[in-house]
């Protein structure tokens, strides 16, 4: 399990090895191996609030891959729309050959006022 910042493009889901401190280069990154070895993930979104009438939670089963260095549109795409969303990204913590990882969804579950 590890917690990821994501971006979603109606379609598929994004996340990247961003430049945050890791104990191994990206390529030795545990999640990495993972994916290439069986690409089955599940993504878990959640909302919490004191008013537990108010919490919910989508919990997306779907296939992993790495975006090839060769599908240079997508890999941009994946930047900008990662960077839109969170500042510190925008910032330089996410350089623009980043690996980035593809969720496609295949079944949900969902709870709660989503």
């Amino acid at each position: 399990m590890v917690p990821i910042c994501f971006a979603y493009d109606g379609k598929v889901f994004y996340t990247a090895v961003d430049q945050k401190p890791k104990r191994v280069t990206p390529e030795r990154l545990a999640r990495l191996r993972n994916i290439r070895a069986v690409p089955r993930v599940a993504l878990l979104i959640d909302e919490y609030d004191e008013d537990w009438t108010q919490l919910w939670y989508i919990l997306i089963h779907g296939k992993a891959k790495l975006i090839p260095k060769s599908a240079h549109a997508e890999h941009a795409r994946a930047i900008r729309k990662l960077r839109a969303k969170y500042r510190q990204y925008a910032q330089g913590m996410l350089a623009d050959d980043a690996p980035i990882i593809r969720i496609t969804p295949k079944r949900t579950t969902s709870w709660g006022k989503i």
